[in-house]
């Protein structure tokens, strides 16, 4: 059995900023990664205030990408809305933002092992794939939207018509680039929406939110894409670039609206494992980050006995955002959104956008 002061698992942007931040206090954390080279389906926006946390680690933001997003266009039942956000976003993708911040945690003085997988967590105490195990004095858990046997989030936070996140890439063109530079799209639609944004390498991340019942009605994922398509017409001409044998890449129950409100002993969740935002008001990425750094932060001031307090403490730094975010969110899945989209005042779009970020 090795033995650690403080195990991180996970390597996405949680697991990679406590890491950093871990070791820039004079610590020596281990993170663990299962994937080598990965890139976790994610919307891939990083938010103006996440830009800043990116800086604060030591991470050039013009690194993940040089080109920013300044406005958000929103497309409903044949309406449409346009906003300036209220400051320049970036879209990178999982891959790049993942390898720059396990470089930066190495940088830092962190230990880093991929291609470790964690089958189970007894307390604090994680067992691996190899039989191997690995005790700490605290626990960082980062694994995303993916749970751990032993520390699971219940099943009943997934409600009765669970959400699909469902991600396909529209490969770099001249005519993508002219119709999205600078600018985030959303597609609201029944019982789902879809966010597509340019990343770093001119291709286009598509990637939806969408109840399973819309998946089980058209049959496989390829057919709800094309049934999207035929609804949401300006969403049907972005993914007529989709190549018919295009990879689709899905991941099951995410629960939306769950947070962890109860802390316990040496274990700080981290990201979507303290509590997961609806990804339509675009501040996962600024959860994973703010989780990261303060929960670290708490670390090097108490040490493992910290986690308690510091996780009750975070639920409710989410509280508002997450409200804010649950909102809109139904709002945008319903037969209404159109409607709604045309009475709204152009700057209440901005308001929604502060109102569900994490505070500094």
């Amino acid at each position: 059995m090795r033995r650690t002061a403080a195990l991180i698992v996970g390597g996405g942007p949680a697991g990679s900023a406590a890491a950093i931040r871990l070791a820039s206090g004079g610590a020596r954390p281990l993170l663990i990664e299962r994937h080598p080279d990965g890139d976790a389906l994610c919307g891939g926006f990083v938010s103006w205030r996440t830009i800043d946390r990116i800086a604060s680690l030591g991470v050039d933001p013009d690194a993940l990408n040089r080109d920013r997003l300044t406005h958000v266009t929103i497309f409903a039942g044949g309406r449409v809305r346009e906003a300036t956000l209220p400051r320049a976003a970036i879209g990178v993708s999982r891959h790049r933002l993942d390898t720059l911040l396990r470089a930066a945690a190495i940088r830092s003085g962190a230990a880093v092992e991929t291609g470790v997988t964690v089958r189970q967590v007894d307390g604090l105490t994680a067992h691996l794939a190899d039989g191997a195990t690995l005790a700490a004095d605290a626990l960082f858990l980062a694994t995303g939207k993916h749970d751990l046997r032993g520390l699971a989030r219940p099943a009943a936070a997934r409600g009765d018509d669970p959400t699909l996140g469902i991600r396909v890439r529209l490969s770099p063109a001249p005519a993508l680039t002219r119709a999205l530079a600078g600018r985030i799209e959303l597609h609201l639609f029944e019982r789902g929406y879809a966010g597509i944004a340019l990343q770093e390498d001119g291709s286009a991340n598509v990637c939806m939110a969408v109840h399973r019942s819309r998946l089980h009605a058209a049959g496989s994922p390829a057919d709800l894409l094309g049934a999207l398509g035929r609804e949401c017409p300006r969403l049907g001409e972005r993914l007529e670039a989709l190549p018919s044998d295009a990879a689709i890449d899905a991941i099951a129950n995410v629960p939306y609206g769950w947070r962890q409100r109860r802390g316990a002993p040496g274990l700080f969740r981290l990201g979507d494992q303290a509590g997961v935002i609806p990804s339509l008001a675009g501040e996962g990425m600024g959860i994973a980050f703010a989780s990261g750094i303060s929960a670290a932060d708490a670390w090097l001031e108490g040490g493992p006995a910290g986690a308690a307090a510091w996780q009750e403490a975070f639920a409710r730094r989410l509280a508002r955002p997450m409200a804010v975010a649950g909102t809109v969110r139904r709002i945008a899945e319903s037969r209404w959104s159109a409607v709604a989209i045309a009475m709204m005042p152009p700057g209440l779009i901005q308001v929604m956008a502060h109102a569900t970020r994490m505070a500094p």
